[in-house]
């Protein structure tokens, strides 16, 4: 559903669209990364090793 939302309002021929859209994910891995992921890294339960202790 959400994706032919998409199709359905972005603008231009079916290639500007797929353009459109490989910029957008892009754009939403670039925020993940530089501000979700690190935010969330605190709260996760991968940083508790208990090899060496």
């Amino acid at each position: 559903m959400m994706y032919g939302w998409l199709w359905r309002h972005l603008p231009g021929p079916a290639v500007v669209r797929v353009l459109l859209l490989a910029v957008l994910a892009a754009a939403v891995l670039a925020a993940c990364f530089q501000w979700v992921f690190p935010a969330v890294a605190p709260y996760m339960p991968f940083n508790d090793t208990t090899v060496g202790e």
